[in-house]
């Protein structure tokens, strides 16, 4: 029984210290710190190509500004099968500046489609998704 008490008075005091440490040190709250990140503004975040022609690529560029009060980087944009190949600002975006994500599908299968491109940067959510979709309609 004594080595319960003796613990949980040594826990007690182990967290006042430690709140008195962050008090003294500053720290920063949830809010200040998604003040300081890039935030993405897109001007949309899908795209409907409608009925396409099998074995013809198309492409759409998602357009975006930094809103944030860093610049933004993006690390890396996947897609999510190998029919889509995407290509996006390589350079880091300043706030207020612009930048895009390429996404060029090419259907070698017809049908209705719909396929994700992950991006990856330093937001504060870190990964973002596009959407492309449309129906790929056989060429004659």
């Amino acid at each position: 029984m004594k080595n319960l008490v003796l613990i949980a008075v040594f826990a007690f005091a182990t967290s006042l210290a430690m709140a008195q440490e962050n008090e003294l040190r500053g720290t920063i709250t949830k809010d200040e710190v998604k003040t300081e990140v890039a935030v993405f503004a897109w001007d949309a975040a899908s795209h409907d190509f409608g009925k396409i022609k099998q074995n013809v690529p198309v492409t759409h560029e998602f357009k975006f500004t930094n809103n944030g009060k860093s610049p933004l980087i993006i690390v890396n944009a996947q897609p999510s099968c190998g029919c889509t190949t995407p290509d996006w600002t390589k350079t880091p975006v300043p706030p207020g500046g612009s930048g895009f994500i390429k996404a060029t599908f090419n259907a070698a299968a017809a049908g209705p489609f719909n396929k994700t491109i992950t991006v990856t940067a330093n937001t504060q959510e870190g990964t973002t998704y596009l959407t492309i979709k449309g129906e790929v309609i056989v060429a004659e």
